[in-house]
């Protein structure tokens, strides 16, 4: 929803190109949580990793689109180049760096015990049709 509701604004944001691509973060993070949540009972993992797996991602996906709409808004986010990012303030320079290095912190740390419990799903499952041939 948030996605869709920024690209009404795109055309009236500081930097159009970076407004784009905050819209398009907003899409691509919900089918992301949206996938996430059809393959959720296939995490093999204890309720505490579960559940700071579950927060770390909706802080990325959040984070994401915020650090890229705050940039659009502002014309700043000089680590983003390639979306026409310039320097801005130090203080919004420092809120968007804070939030993407963050994000790509939490996400990589999600993904890799969610696949990681993945991997424990399937071990289980092949275990038990091993077990059971016998």
């Amino acid at each position: 929803m948030m996605g869709l509701t920024i690209g009404l604004f795109v055309q009236n944001m500081a930097n159009p190109r970076m407004g784009l691509s905050a819209h398009l973060e907003g899409i691509m993070n919900g089918l992301f949580l949206m996938l996430v949540g059809v393959v959720w009972h296939k995490f093999s993992l204890s309720p505490k990793w579960l559940t700071t797996s579950y927060w770390l991602l909706i802080y990325s996906t959040f984070a994401n689109v915020l650090a890229v709409l705050i940039a659009a808004i502002t014309g700043a986010g000089k680590m983003m180049p390639l979306e026409g990012g310039q320097e801005g303030g130090a203080g919004l320079e420092t809120t968007i760096n804070f939030l993407l290095i963050s994000l790509s912190l939490a996400l990589l740390f999600a993904c890799t015990v969610l696949t990681l419990g993945y991997y424990r799903f399937m071990h289980q499952k092949l275990h038990e049709m091993t077990c059971t041939t016998h």
